[in-house]
C-alpha cells in the first residue's frame, strides 16, 4: 500500500510504431472524348487481393517520400510531362486491415501524391501487374484500402489547382486553342463552370496567352487561332485565387 505523501506514476503510452507508404493519385483528361481519368492498379497480393487500387509503393530504406512516388509513376507509366505535388497524409487507426493482424503490429500511414500527366503521351507499363488501366471518375469501382476517399481528396486539389494555377497548361500542346483550353476545363469543372465568351474574353485580358499568330482549321467552323501558354506574363498571377471563374 503506497505511503502517504507517494505520487502514483502515470502509465507512459505506447508509441505508435508505422510503415510508410506512397499512393498516387495519377489524372489524365482524354480530351477527344470528353473525360477526366485516373489510374488504377490490381493488387495481387493480400490483402484486397484482385482489387482496383491507386498506384503506391513502401518507402524503402533511404529514399525520399518524393523519390518513392517518381518510383511508381516510373513503373507504372512512361510520360515525358507531368505535374507532381504532395497531397496529403492518411494515417487513420485501422485504414489498413493488416493493423490488426498480430503478425504485423505496425500502422500504414500513407503519403498521398498528386499528378498530372498528358494522356495522348502516355504509355501504361502492364509489367508486373495483373490489371492497369485509366477509368473515367464516374466510372471508379470500390477501391482497396480506403483509396476511394484519398480520390476523392485528389479530384478536389486538381479542381481547386484550375481555378488558381497553370497547371492545365502541363497537359495541354504547346500550342492549343481557346476550345481546347475550355474544353479540358469543362471536362474537369463540369459544363456549367463558366460561359465560353466570358471564359474567352477573361483570359484574353489576363494577357498570359501568346497568340502564335497561326490558324488551324477544324471541321467547317472558322479557322481557330493558336495560342502558348506564357510562364513569365502568368508570374504576377501566381498563388492568387483570380482564374477562370
Amino acid at each position: 500500500m503506497p505511503g502517504r505523501g507517494s505520487k502514483k506514476i502515470a502509465q507512459q503510452p505506447t508509441l505508435a510504431d508505422f510503415k510508410v507508404g506512397v499512393d498516387n493519385v495519377i489524372f489524365s483528361v482524354d480530351t477527344a472524348q470528353n473525360r477526366l481519368l485516373v489510374l488504377l492498379v490490381m493488387r495481387q497480393e493480400e490483402p484486397f487481393s484482385g482489387h482496383w487500387c491507386l498506384p503506391g509503393t513502401l518507402v524503402r530504406q533511404g529514399e525520399s517520400l518524393e523519390d518513392a512516388a517518381y518510383r511508381i509513376l516510373a513503373e507504372k507509366i512512361r510520360v515525358k510531362n507531368l505535374y507532381l505535388e504532395q497531397l496529403y497524409t492518411f494515417g487513420g487507426p485501422g485504414r489498413d486491415p493488416r493493423e490488426c493482424d498480430g503478425s504485423y503490429g505496425v500502422r500504414y500511414l500513407s503519403v498521398s501524391y498528386f499528378a498530372l500527366v498528358r494522356f495522348e503521351e502516355a504509355e501504361l507499363i502492364a509489367d508486373g501487374v495483373s490489371g492497369i488501366a485509366w477509368y473515367p471518375l464516374e466510372q471508379v469501382p470500390q477501391l482497396a484500402f480506403d483509396h476511394n476517399k484519398i480520390l476523392e481528396y485528389g479530384h478536389r486539389r486538381l479542381r481547386n489547382k484550375l481555378e488558381y494555377s497553370p497547371v492545365a497548361f502541363e497537359v495541354l500542346p504547346e500550342v492549343f486553342t481557346l476550345s481546347d483550353l475550355y474544353q479540358l476545363y469543362t471536362t474537369v469543372l463540369g459544363d456549367n463552370f463558366a460561359d465560353y465568351s466570358n471564359f474567352r474574353a477573361r483570359l484574353l485580358k489576363l494577357g498570359f496567352l501568346y497568340d502564335t499568330k497561326v490558324k488551324v482549321s477544324r471541321g467547317a467552323g472558322r479557322p481557330a487561332s493558336l495560342y502558348r501558354f506564357d510562364a513569365e506574363a502568368f508570374a504576377p498571377f501566381k498563388d492568387k485565387p483570380l482564374v477562370f471563374i
